[in-house]
């Protein structure tokens, strides 16, 4: 899939929305700092957009385990994927079938629609777009801005297909991370483990490597398809890399066939994970934009700090 079957400009959007089968549009505002985008939504968004909750409608904190209640185990992490039954109901309320165009936008340069893009794409949907530079892109251009919340479609009668993109869990990350390649998309300083708000533990999965969300965008929107290309081919996610090698020898690490030397095997998907499952989705994104399948690990940092079992590493070395 090339870049232009993943993200959208806002002058094509624009023409999309006047045609006769628009798009479904949906308004994923969300950071950490303010994970609730209702009142942004409510004060101006994209015309005939509908709000989403990340934390409501693409996570699930009621995930239940009978010894704990109604909540989540502190290994599923802080932001726990919605339960396919769960997911195939918001799905059929916005209407979308496995078809239906659907463009998706936030104003953080991507990181919460990321979100909607990834579990939209999970259940099957195909064609799910981002809006690049996202509504700030929209307004800068002079477009409308409407206060007005439309109706919802039609409920659609989709049976999604979870799965459709792969998952982790603990013990395979784990493997993943000794044996191939696993990328960490947390900024820097919280994969060295100088410095953790959130979790229990700081630090970072032994054997990943850092690969910065922050680091896809530029100015909210996405970097040329060049620029992403050389960031990722550095970590040896794609072949051909002139990374340096750690073992002090010089050599290059990767085979003519784009094997890594150490040991990845480049037919398996490449791992990926953040703090709760959220932005780790912008980086799986920008794979996909470049023709790497990445398999997210969900619980992501949060989830596996909570295991007082699982090893821990620190600084830049993996």
């Amino acid at each position: 899939m090339a870049r232009e079957d993943h993200l959208i400009t806002v002058e094509r959007l624009a023409e999309e929305l006047m045609s006769a089968a628009p798009p479904v549009l949906l308004d994923v505002r969300w950071t950490l700092q303010q994970p609730d985008g209702s009142a942004d939504y409510a004060a101006g968004h994209v015309p005939g957009a509908h709000y989403v909750s990340l934390d409501e409608e693409l996570a699930d904190h009621r995930t239940a385990h009978p010894a704990e209640g109604n909540a989540a185990a502190p290994t599923a992490g802080r932001h726990p994927l919605p339960s396919a039954a769960t997911f195939e109901q918001t799905v059929r309320r916005w209407g979308i079938d496995a078809g239906t165009p659907v463009v998706v936008y936030d104003d953080n340069a991507g990181l919460g629609a990321a979100r909607a893009w990834w579990l939209l794409r999970w259940a099957g949907v195909g064609n799910v777009r981002l809006l690049d530079g996202g509504f700030g892109a929209w307004r800068a251009a002079g477009r409308p801005v409407s206060t007005d919340i439309p109706e919802l479609p039609d409920p659609s009668a989709f049976d999604i297909a979870p799965g459709s993109l792969p998952v982790l869990d603990a013990d395979e990350v784990a493997d993943r991370a000794r044996a191939g390649i696993v990328l960490d998309a947390r900024a820097p300083e919280r994969y060295r483990g100088e410095t953790e708000p959130l979790d229990p533990q700081a630090g970072h999965i032994p054997g990943a490597r850092n690969a910065p969300a922050a680091d896809n965008t530029e100015g909210g929107f996405f970097r040329h398809e060049d620029e992403l290309r050389a960031i990722y081919r550095e970590l040896g996610v794609l072949p051909g890399t002139d990374r340096e090698d750690r073992s002090g020898t010089g050599a290059d690490r990767t085979d003519p066939a784009g094997a890594d030397a150490g040991g990845s095997d480049p037919s398996s998907p490449v791992g990926v994970y953040c703090g709760s499952g959220v932005t780790a989705c912008h980086d799986a994104f920008v794979l996909s934009m470049l023709g790497v399948e990445a398999a997210l690990f969900p619980p992501s940092w949060s989830g596996w700090s909570n295991d007082p079992d699982r090893p821990v590493a620190t600084g830049a070395e993996r």
